[in-house]
C-alpha cells in the first residue's frame, strides 16, 4: 500500500513538473510570436521614422518619466517624425526609453539623442562656445545623474508611489506588484547612494540643484541663451515633471514660490514644443 502511495506521489509530481514546463514553453512561444509581430509592425512604419518605446502618458504630463519626456522633447525640437509604442517598454539593455530606427535598436535617452543628432544633423549645441558646451554637458549630467535620484527618493521612498498612482493609469495586475516595485526602486536608491541619506539631506541637495538651474537661467529665455538646445530637453523634462506630478513634494512649492523664472521657463518651452499638450495626455 505504501509503495502504491509513493508511485502516486511520484506520478503527480511528474505531472506537475511536465505541466509547468509546458506552460513555460507556451508562454515563451507566445512571447516570441508577439515580439515577431511587433518587430514586423515597427519595420513597416517607414524609413527614418523613430519608434519610441515607453510607458503610457500621464493625466497631467505626456510622460511621468523625465527620460522619456526628455527624448520626446528632442524629437519635437529636431522635428524628427516618431511613433509611440507602449507594448515593449524595456529594450535590449533592460532600460526605458529606447527606440527602433530602420531596424536598429538604441537604448538610453542620452545615447539616443547623440545618435539621432549625428544621423539627422540636428546638433542644437553646435553654435555654443566650447565653454558653453562644457556647461551644458555638466548641467545635463546634474539633471540626469543627480537631480533624478533626489526626485526618485521622494517619489518611491517618501511618497511610496502614491502621487505616481494618481497621475497615470496603472493596470490592476501592476498594482498587485507595487510593493515589489517600490522595494526594487528603494534598493536602487541605496545602491546609487542617495538612499543612504536622510530625507532632510536629500531635500537640501535637490533644492541646490534647482537653485543652480534658476541662477544660471537668470533672465534668459532658455538655459544657454536665446535658443533651445539639447540641455533644455532634459531641463524642461525634469522641471515640468515637478510642476505636473510632484505637487505634494517640497520641490513643487520651491519652483513656484522661490524660483519663478523656472516656472516661466516651463510655460515658454511648453508653448514652443507642446502646442498639442492636452491632446497628448491620458484621459481620465
Amino acid at each position: 500500500m505504501e509503495a502504491n502511495d509513493n508511485i502516486d506521489k511520484t506520478s503527480c509530481l511528474s505531472l506537475l513538473i511536465t505541466s509547468a514546463l509546458l506552460l513555460v514553453a507556451a508562454a515563451y512561444w507566445h512571447r516570441h510570436v508577439i515580439r515577431k509581430r511587433n518587430r514586423a509592425r515597427w519595420d513597416g512604419i517607414g524609413k527614418d521614422i523613430v519608434v519610441l518605446h515607453c510607458s503610457t502618458p500621464g493625466y497631467f504630463s505626456p510622460s511621468l518619466s523625465p527620460f522619456v519626456f526628455k527624448l520626446m522633447n528632442y524629437l519635437r525640437l529636431a522635428k524628427i517624425p516618431y511613433k509611440l509604442d507602449h507594448e515593449e517598454i524595456f529594450g535590449p539593455k533592460g532600460k526605458t526609453p529606447w527606440i527602433t530606427l530602420n531596424g536598429e535598436d538604441i537604448s538610453d535617452s542620452q545615447l539616443v539623442i547623440e545618435t539621432l543628432a549625428k544621423k539627422f544633423d540636428k546638433n542644437f549645441s553646435r553654435d555654443l562656445s566650447p565653454e558653453q558646451q562644457a556647461v551644458a554637458r555638466a548641467f545635463t549630467i546634474m539633471l540626469d545623474e543627480h537631480l533624478a535620484w533626489g526626485l526618485r527618493y521622494w517619489r518611491y521612498k517618501l511618497d511610496k508611489g502614491r502621487s505616481m498612482q494618481e497621475a497615470m493609469k496603472i493596470p490592476f495586475y501592476m498594482l498587485l506588484m507595487k510593493p515589489f516595485f517600490l522595494r526594487s526602486q528603494q534598493d536602487a536608491l541605496w545602491q546609487q547612494g542617495m538612499g543612504r541619506h536622510t530625507p532632510t539631506e536629500v531635500e537640501e541637495v535637490t533644492i541646490k540643484d534647482l537653485a543652480a538651474l534658476s541662477h544660471y537661467l537668470g533672465t534668459n529665455p532658455y538655459l544657454m541663451g536665446n535658443s533651445l538646445c539639447e540641455v533644455d530637453c532634459s531641463m524642461f523634462a525634469f522641471v515640468a515633471n515637478i510642476l505636473c506630478n510632484y505637487k505634494k513634494s517640497p520641490y513643487y512649492s520651491v519652483v513656484k514660490d522661490n524660483y519663478s523664472n523656472l516656472y516661466d521657463y516651463v510655460q515658454r518651452v511648453k508653448a514652443q514644443l507642446w502646442p498639442d499638450w492636452d491632446e497628448c495626455l491620458e484621459s481620465k
